[in-house]
């Protein structure tokens, strides 16, 4: 039995969490439970970033504890993680008392590479990152994203060898030791590292970011929220002692938004080869989600909170559409009326159609009893060649081959014709097919649509059907309000 560990980028804790957070917690688990399904023992880990000047200024702000912000905060993710259905067996935390001391540990194993040294540049705390001159000038002194000036930074701080590392980080790229995925984002690191490396401040000083793990042996300084972020994917598993860590590292798969590659491409393999430790198989970078083809922002208000979806469409159609119609290699847009399309033309109308026309057909033409099921052939190489590239819409669309081909088959086959022609032989025998191919499609759709394929298999699994007590997608708002005694 093989070990199959994937893991999440972990989410800042400065606001609720959005469609992006929703969409990445959705791909991990398809890729754990697809794991499950075939028979790997698996540990996915999803979780919350929760250090830095960031929120020591919003809990300040709101006159609460940063503790008491993250608390709050992380609930919110983990809540979304439940109502998703996401299936992560940790949740980590970067306040968790066994992170921050096995953050301490990391340091230290880390020292041959650490320097404490001056450093000099423009920082922006909405983004926790320090930019070079050049981006400053570009975006004349205002740091587009939080409309505000960038602060002229100049304070003595801990720094790591990055410059170090690149060469031994393009050879893990080029010899395939180290996957990037897709492509695009693969040229960019690549591009960035032969550009050439600079060694990074690791570290801030206490009297300026007081909300941080502080520095072994150093309790003026903190370590920077990003380097120290990065660790969650080895703190999780118990570094460096735990029976966990040496079961499951290195990680099959990190699932990361473009906008973090720098930090997961570059930054994290120096730091595990200053460990002496292996870099991940394979780092998937999904792109953005945009909302009516605009970014989401409150100036424009056009945030659109995942459990709006969830609440009116359920987890399943949530994850279907941004698995599906959301492009696993780049950017893509939600709106409410392609939502709503997916969900009634495809899901309602082809699947649950299709589920709903052969129960009832063998309900009525053979007294709910299936008979005996034929072994389903079809050849679903391109299924898992898709999901082991996190190509998760081409795999859907194989699956959705299959919904419209059994569509087409009972359209063709014509079961009430056959039932009127007395023709029962051939009628019992279209109808053990169907059911087929439904258990089979219940059995792609396991990783991506999970309650979906459990209600499939319930109707067909024993041998004798079970009706359906409502629609396979129901809307939320659709269902009725329970009486009150």
């Amino acid at each position: 039995m093989s070990k199959f560990y994937v893991a999440t980028s972990i989410a800042y804790v400065n606001g609720a969490p959005h469609l992006g957070h929703a969409m990445e917690m959705v791909m991990a688990d398809v890729l754990a439970r697809a794991a499950r399904q075939a028979g790997d023992e698996v540990f996915f880990s999803t979780g919350t970033d929760e250090h830095g000047g960031k929120i020591a200024e919003k809990a300040a702000e709101l006159k609460l504890t940063p503790q008491a912000l993250a608390d709050t905060m992380s609930a919110q993710f983990s809540k979304l993680a439940h109502d998703l259905d996401i299936s992560n067996d940790a949740f980590i935390r970067t306040t968790d008392p066994g992170h921050v001391e096995r953050a301490k540990i990391i340091w230290k194993a880390l020292k041959d590479d650490i320097y404490k040294g001056s450093y000099e540049g423009w920082y922006c705390t909405g983004d926790e990152e320090f930019f070079s001159e050049k981006v400053v000038k570009d975006n004349k002194g205002i740091c587009p994203d939080h409309n505000r000036p960038y602060e002229k930074v100049e304070e003595e701080n801990y720094f790591f060898r990055l410059s170090a590392y690149g060469d031994r980080i393009l050879e893990a790229i080029n010899n395939g030791a180290f996957t990037i995925v897709p492509e695009s984002r693969r040229n960019e690191i690549v591009s960035l590292i032969e550009s050439g490396l600079e060694d990074i401040s690791i570290s801030r000083p206490k009297e300026n970011v007081s909300w941080g793990i502080p520095v072994p042996s150093d309790a003026k300084q903190v370590m920077y929220v990003w380097f120290e972020a990065l660790m969650n994917y080895i703190t999780v598993l118990g570094y460096p002692e735990h029976a966990d860590f040496k079961a499951y590292w290195p990680a099959n798969v990190q699932v990361i938004g473009k906008g973090i590659l720098r930090f997961h491409a570059a930054i994290w393999p120096a730091m595990l080869m200053g460990l002496k430790l292996p870099l991940p198989d394979t780092l998937y970078a999904h792109g953005y989600v945009t909302v009516d083809n605009q970014k989401m922002s409150k100036s424009l208000g056009n945030a659109v909170s995942p459990h709006d979806i969830i609440a009116k469409y359920g987890p399943d159609a949530f994850r279907y559409y941004f698995l599906r119609h959301i492009p696993s290699y780049g950017d893509g847009d939600f709106n409410w009326d392609a939502f709503d399309a997916a969900y009634n033309n495809e899901l309602a109308n082809e699947l649950g159609n299709a589920v709903q026309r052969t129960a009832a057909m063998i309900q009525k033409y053979q007294d709910g009893s299936i008979g005996d099921v034929p072994e389903a052939e079809h050849d679903y190489a391109q299924y898992r060649t898709a999901l082991a590239e996190c190509r998760f819409d081409r795999a859907l669309d194989e699956v959705w081959e299959q919904v419209r081909g059994l569509n087409q088959y009972i359209d063709q086959e014509k079961p009430w014709t056959l039932a009127k022609e007395d023709d029962t032989s051939h009628l019992q025998e279209v109808l053990a097919y169907q059911v087929s191919n439904l258990l089979e499609i219940a059995d792609l759709l396991e990783p991506f649509l999970p309650s979906t394929a459990e209600r499939i298999r319930d109707v067909f699994d024993s041998g004798t059907i079970k009706p359906i007590t409502a629609t396979l997608f129901p809307k939320q708002e659709d269902k009725p309000t329970p009486a009150t005694k």
